[in-house]
């Protein structure tokens, strides 16, 4: 009956936490919308801004002097003036004695002087108005993360949520079959996702000094809940002992995944632009990814690599893809990040649906090689660090056994002739009669130099092949 009670409890905090976590994200909302203005950044000095510093100039500089009504306000032809003398400091630098009307030239006996402190002035507030907008980018982008915030955590909340607790059901089984192999199940909790997808947490420990592996006791539970195949979490302890611990199971996917890649560096560089990950270690997912950094060498390299690397951490932290990859952009674009942007493409395949989700910035188009032929998944926008409002694209494809996924740089498409480059692409891949991934990754490559003598840019292909178990 303790046992039971436990599993409850923790039941009860997972509805707790959900609750509390949903109550932040309406903070988080709250603060966006506080601090949410009209208040936008300016492109250019305002007439305002040149009638200060004009008015300021003739303070300093013209005392009580009347033969010159420049600085009226009232007259329309003044703030014509005033208008052309803005547009000619923003072309030039500064503002000239061919750039002032006639009666000043003609009548200004502290022409030199004027200017002078014309242009100080006019510098000052081209200076306070870049100081101004990037206030305004930063808060801009410092709301867009406050709204991420909220929605993740509104996600996780709803995660919690629908995740039922269905230990009762097999607890009692769990704790005999683990007790015939001489382990107690001190506490034990069975979710199933609102997927159907099951997770398992069993607080375990070993009778008589034995020593169990985890991979044994995952084929054991699998047993103890009716056939649903579960294997070890790749962050729990591989042996049990007598030392009481926890260990976490998961549901194993119906497919597995296989990846092949080949590379090519641009022509005079020693290193690529493009960064790749073929991830394994999230729970019954699998995660591709590519990313392209503006221009090739060390500095693309370096920065395609921090894309990669960011998006991988909060993949693997729990963060659902767009979330990952909003956070991800607006933290590069806190960072400055602008005169430096990066690509990314991202495919998430869930091993037991076998639902491909493909989410992209900037990216280059996925080619699917299915049961109908090859399918392009069109490609994003902009680059990664560019806009604070980017939003992904989100495209998802159901996945069968022996389908392969391609993804490739932009070197690779650029390489290919005549205008249409992926439809090129699409009946290369048709025709290509290669089974293994890595074979399917160097011919692709091979076939996009035959084009060029020389690589013109980086090119990297990224090849998944999907197989049931």
């Amino acid at each position: 009956m303790l046992g039971k009670k436990i599993h409850r409890d923790m039941a009860d905090v997972n509805v707790y936490t959900a609750k509390r976590l949903r109550e932040m994200a309406c903070s988080l909302s709250g603060l966006a919308r506080a601090f949410t203005d009209e208040v936008g950044a300016k492109r250019q000095l305002s007439f305002e801004d040149g009638l200060a510093a004009m008015q300021t100039a003739g303070a300093m500089v013209c005392g009580d002097c009347s033969k010159c009504n420049l600085y009226e306000t009232g007259q329309k032809e003044d703030s014509y003036y005033l208008y052309y003398l803005l547009r000619a400091f923003e072309q030039k630098g500064k503002v000239d004695e061919e750039d002032m009307p006639r009666l000043f030239n003609e009548t200004c006996r502290r022409r030199e002087e004027y200017l002078s402190q014309l242009n100080r002035n006019l510098g000052r507030a081209t200076m306070n108005l870049t100081w101004k907008n990037r206030f305004l980018e930063s808060r801009d982008a410092v709301i867009v993360q406050f709204r991420e915030m909220a929605s993740i955590l509104e996600e996780f909340s709803g995660q919690m949520e629908q995740a039922a607790d269905i230990t009762g059901n097999y607890e009692d089984s769990v704790r005999y079959l683990f007790r015939r192999h001489h382990m107690k199940v001190e506490n034990m909790l069975i979710l199933e996702y609102e997927n159907e997808q099951r997770e398992a947490y069993l607080t375990v420990r070993t009778l008589g000094g034995r020593c169990v592996t985890s991979r044994d006791a995952s084929d054991i539970l699998t047993r103890a809940v009716g056939g649903r195949r579960f294997g070890i979490a790749r962050d729990s302890k591989s042996i049990i002992t007598k030392r009481t611990g926890t260990f976490r199971f998961v549901e194993e996917g119906k497919y597995q995944m296989i990846h092949g890649v080949a590379r090519a560096v641009r022509n005079g560089e020693l290193i690529s632009g493009d960064s790749f990950t073929f991830n394994e270690n999230l729970p019954h997912q699998v995660i591709m990814s590519l990313s392209d950094g503006m221009g090739s060498g060390e500095t693309a390299s370096r920065e395609s690599s921090r894309v990669v690397e960011l998006t991988e951490e909060l993949l693997e932290t729990g963060f659902s893809a767009r979330a990952a990859l909003k956070l991800v952009n607006t933290v590069l674009l806190l960072a400055g990040m602008e005169q430096n942007p990066a690509t990314l493409d991202l495919c998430c395949i869930d091993l037991c649906t076998g639902v491909l989700e493909s989410m992209k910035l900037g990216a280059v188009g996925t080619f699917i090689m299915g049961r109908e032929g090859v399918e392009l998944l069109e490609s994003g926008n902009v680059p990664m660090g560019i806009m604070n409002t980017v939003e992904p694209i989100l495209l998802s494809r159901k996945l069968w056994d022996n389908d392969r996924i391609i993804m490739v740089s932009d070197g690779i498409l650029e390489a290919l002739p005549g205008e249409d480059k992926e439809q090129t692409f699409c009946e290369f891949l048709n025709g290509l009669d290669v089974q293994n991934p890595q074979d399917m990754a160097d011919e692709i490559l091979q076939f996009a130099l035959s084009f060029c003598s020389v690589p013109a840019d980086d090119m990297t292909v990224l090849v998944g092949g999907v197989f049931g178990k």
